[in-house]
């Protein structure tokens, strides 16, 4: 069967209130987000903060109240239609350069309990999410791999916090000959197939599209395809390694992404001009935020070439960038047509305009297919739709 999977949102809090993601909406909670899958078209997502003591004991009762139930092979399905993965994303304080983020898989509540307790020795408060680890990337991903857990690199080009674009050139130099135990990485919203494929190293890996959603209304704003038997830990772990299973990749458009060109941090303008840019090309200003599109045409080594296992990657313009439509728009389209992803890839124009009328229904058919121009974004600034 084919599962819609957004594997990196973040909690806000827990049910008793304590802050999780310090960025993240505080409407993040565990029942809501499964509860906003079912809206999204969503049907498996990994909760990335699932370290955190006090989510556990959540998830713990949960389980016990049968509110959620363990699948065979690895995580817990609600309402029998959604599938939690549990995912732990880490700041890794211990490479010589950068503080980049890694996300870790684990199969189950215990696993991650065990993980949890030995990561609680490296970080300062393992009740907040992705704090810094004084470990190292390797060191890492032995620990997770003694769970039977994988790594993941995330967000893998983003000026902060990101392998390529704060830590170094080549993933391979980090993870040396444990390179062959990353499965996968995530592009992040600046970036896709197309750009990622420019790097030779990364020719053999799994690439993810995760929302890394910090509200409720982003999850699933990139998601992915998967062909599973079942939507469970071990079902996943074997497509990613197998690189077999993966359908289609959904994305943003990367200039929409708020950080794929140059952004001068003095007259606050994108560059425009062929990239890399290190400098503004508006006032000369080296005060810059190196974008996402810069960065990899800096190390690229290779013209864009595409493995024969790499799927299909769709821009998605999700429905919250679509001009003329806001939150009562959307909730009317989930009431009346259906999920987002059904209204965004599937639902028939007379059946949008029945809903929302004509033009707010050409709107969202023009974005399915491209009918749109687009401004870059960058230094933090997501891109618009013109």
């Amino acid at each position: 069967m084919y599962y819609n999977a957004d594997l990196h949102v973040h909690l806000g809090r827990t049910k008793n209130g304590k802050p999780v993601k310090i960025t993240a909406s505080p409407s993040l909670t565990v029942k809501n987000i499964l509860e906003k899958c079912i809206e999204k078209g969503i049907d498996i997502v990994g909760i990335a903060d699932c370290a955190v003591p006090e989510i556990l004991e959540e998830l713990d009762d949960l389980a016990k109240n049968d509110v959620l139930k363990q699948l065979d092979g690895g995580g817990l399905i609600y309402k029998e239609k959604i599938v939690l993965q549990l995912v732990c994303e880490i700041e890794v304080g211990g490479e010589l350069n950068g503080s980049p983020h890694l996300l870790c898989f684990l199969k189950d509540i215990e696993s991650m309990r065990a993980f949890s307790n030995i990561l609680s020795k490296y970080i300062s408060n393992i009740n907040l999410s992705t704090q810094k680890c004084r470990l190292n990337s390797v060191e890492i991903l032995k620990i997770a791999k003694d769970f039977d857990g994988f790594v993941v690199p995330a967000h893998v080009f983003t000026p902060y916090k990101s392998y390529y674009g704060s830590t170094t050139d080549r993933l391979s130099y980090i993870f040396e000959e444990y390179y062959d135990e990353v499965f996968a990485v995530e592009l992040g919203l600046s970036s896709d197939t197309y750009l990622a494929d420019m790097l030779s190293e990364l020719s053999y890996k799994v690439f993810l599209s995760n929302s890394d959603a910090h509200s409720l209304q982003k999850i699933g704003r990139e998601f992915n395809v998967f062909d599973l038997s079942c939507p469970n830990f071990e079902s996943i772990k074997m497509m990613l390694k197998s690189r077999s299973g993966i359908i289609r990749n959904y994305g943003l458009n990367p200039a929409l992404g708020k950080y794929h060109r140059t952004f001068c941090l003095d007259c606050c303008k994108i560059s425009n001009t062929n990239p890399p840019i290190h400098k503004c090309a508006y006032c000369n200003s080296e005060n810059v935020v190196f974008g996402v599109l810069d960065r990899i045409y800096e190390i690229k080594d290779q013209k864009m070439s595409h493995p024969t296992f790499r799927p299909e990657y769709i821009y998605q313009i999700p429905l919250e960038f679509i001009p003329g439509i806001g939150s009562i728009t959307m909730k009317k389209l989930f009431n009346e047509v259906g999920s987002e992803i059904y209204i965004l890839h599937e639902a028939p124009f007379e059946q949008l305009k029945e809903c929302i009328g004509e033009k707010l229904a050409k709107n969202i058919i023009d974005a399915r297919y491209g009918n749109i121009k687009v401004k870059a974004g960058g230094g933090g600034i997501y891109g618009k739709i013109i």
